[in-house]
């Protein structure tokens, strides 16, 4: 579990390098709310999956408030209860 940080930097990394060769010289702009959009969206379904839905144990691994979580799953429209906990 150690490189999943590694990995995930790399691939961030790797996407806005990509992002910015496919900009081709144009002036790039909300490069911070393009990224959190694309990342907090899974992320938030993936705990959610995890814990079977239940915001409280999803709010502590995630390290935020169980307040936070619930603007947070309202404002990307995520469906906590949509997949079941893996097994």
């Amino acid at each position: 579990m150690n490189n999943i940080p590694t990995s995930l930097e790399a691939c961030v990394h790797a996407q806005l390098d990509q992002y910015f060769q496919d900009l081709d010289g144009e002036v790039a702009g909300g490069i911070w709310h393009m990224v959190i959009s694309a990342v907090e969206r899974p992320m938030l379904e993936a705990v959610l999956q995890r814990t079977g839905g239940n915001q409280s144990r999803a709010a502590e691994m995630l390290g935020i408030n169980r307040n936070t979580l619930r603007k947070k799953i309202e404002q990307h429209g995520v469906d906590p209860h949509a997949a079941p906990p893996p097994a």
